[in-house]
């Protein structure tokens, strides 16, 4: 049986992965003086890092987590950092139909974590 580590190690390395891969997409949209290329060169440096968590969290993910599952994981946590990062980076607003989207998103997650119907 895996231990509480197989099972914790991917949850905090994607969350990691995230928030790299957050500020990589979205973080230069507080930078609209900076030349594209200069963006997507400090955007490719920033996701470097973020393959260097979310590799590891996948193949230690797969120990104890189907593949599916760690994609529909990836996605929540994908969610729940960029809203985070929404409104504390770039000051942005939720608003109930992002909620509900939200909602939707980690209900489909709890589906394939249930297993056959």
């Amino acid at each position: 049986m895996p231990s509480i580590w197989t099972f914790a190690a991917p949850v905090l390395l994607l969350i990691g992965s995230n928030v790299f891969m957050t500020f990589a997409w979205y973080g230069h949209l507080k930078v609209e003086h900076r030349p594209l290329w200069i963006i997507v060169l400090v955007s490719w440096g920033i996701a470097f890092f973020e393959y260097w968590l979310a590799v590891p969290a996948n193949r230690i993910g797969r120990l104890a987590y189907e593949p599916a599952e760690l994609k529909a994981m990836q996605e929540v946590i994908t969610l729940v950092v960029f809203a985070i990062f929404s409104v504390t980076y770039l000051g942005e607003k939720l608003t109930v139909n992002h909620a509900i989207g939200f909602v939707l998103i980690a209900a489909g997650a709890f589906f394939v974590f249930k297993g056959p119907l």
